[in-house]
């Protein structure tokens, strides 16, 4: 993506946004929402605060639109509890899967640790069918000697299990 170039067509690419906010997006922002339109897969590096959640919350409300599911993993218990609350501030439909919480585990945005969707795509669990979005938060975990393998294993293992 040359995300140097302009988007000043970008209302023109996408008519008909599933989610909206009241400030003007970044470049980056718009870039991978045009990508999430056309239904491709989206990474993104940036330092915090730069603006990454706008994309997951575009994923998100895109998979609410057509009515499938949106998974959000983050490493740890505690962030994935922050998120739910924050989600729920914005969206309707949110649940929180963690070792001992289960709220809301049929809604179309599921909030969980990585580890979580591991062992669900192992078990072969229902909750992953009309999964249309996986957002992995704090990626940079693949490096970590513990839990790395996780982080490796499960986009593998989701590619494999949606084709």
């Amino acid at each position: 993506i040359d995300v140097s170039s302009s988007l000043e067509n970008f209302n023109n690419l996408v008519p008909n946004p599933a989610f909206t906010w009241p400030f003007e997006l970044d470049r980056f922002q718009k870039h991978a929402i045009i990508h999430l339109e056309k239904g491709e897969d989206v990474f993104i590096a940036a330092h915090t605060t730069a603006g990454k959640t706008v994309v997951a919350e575009y994923a998100i409300a895109l998979s609410q639109k057509h009515t499938t599911r949106a998974i959000y993993t983050s490493p740890f218990k505690a962030l994935s509890n922050q998120k739910f609350r924050d989600f729920k501030t914005t969206f309707t439909d949110v649940g929180l899967l963690t070792g001992d919480v289960q709220i809301n585990a049929k809604a179309t945005c599921l909030i969980m640790t990585t580890e979580i969707l591991r062992s669900m795509l192992y078990n072969g669990s229902d909750i992953i069918r009309d999964l249309e979005w996986v957002i992995f938060d704090e990626v940079h975990y693949i490096n970590d000697s513990e839990r790395g393998v996780v982080w490796e294993k499960v986009p593998k293992m989701y590619m494999l299990s949606v084709h």
